[in-house]
């Protein structure tokens, strides 16, 4: 499917130059002189390079067509993750390099969008925000009043985030999984 250059958005997966590429960050670029354009900033799904690239507008890409369905997470094992289709029980394995640190969210059973391109798993969706637990933080410093001043902390799961002073030891949160961002407490 061909779409205009100032179309692309962050998450998508575009073909460009022979390859697959997953579209990082955007920039909508309006310079005093010429046309605007779109400054992307892509990284091969295969050969795990990145590219920076200008779309003018009236540039057309070709957006992979990819099929999307649900799979919920069984376990892992030191190079692979493994999932089952809840419907017609297929399961499927991917490898830990093409999930990234969203692996680190798997929790079992938990239900993922699986992205395929060409029958081939490229990539998954985790669902918006999951429930952490605070394994360690440092704590607040007095006086410290703020508002934007956050402090570091882990995760149950290895992942090291920024947090509120409010937040403690022990307490359980919301994790943006796009951002991996701290969202609120529960």
């Amino acid at each position: 499917m061909k779409i205009l250059g100032n179309e692309i958005k962050p998450g998508m997966i575009i073909e460009h130059k022979d390859d697959l590429w997953e579209v990082l960050k955007t920039q909508h670029v309006k310079p005093g002189k010429g046309g605007a354009f779109n400054q992307v900033e892509m990284k091969s799904v295969n050969n795990n390079t990145k590219l920076n690239e200008r779309f003018r507008s009236s540039d057309s890409v070709e957006k992979a067509s990819l099929e999307e369905q649900k799979f919920n997470f069984l376990y892992e094992d030191e190079n692979e993750y493994y999932f089952i289709n809840q419907k017609n029980f297929e399961q499927i394995n991917i490898k830990k390099k093409i999930i990234g640190d969203k692996g680190k969210f798997l929790k079992e059973n938990l239900e993922v969008s699986i992205n395929f391109y060409n029958e081939n798993p490229l990539s998954i969706d985790l669902p918006k925000q999951i429930k952490c637990k605070i394994e360690s933080t440092d704590v607040a410093l007095k006086g410290q009043t703020v508002s934007s001043s956050y402090k570091p902390a882990v995760l149950d799961n290895g992942l090291k985030i920024q947090v509120p002073p409010f937040i403690e030891s022990g307490e359980n949160i919301l994790v943006d999984t796009r951002t991996i961002e701290y969202v609120k407490k529960i």
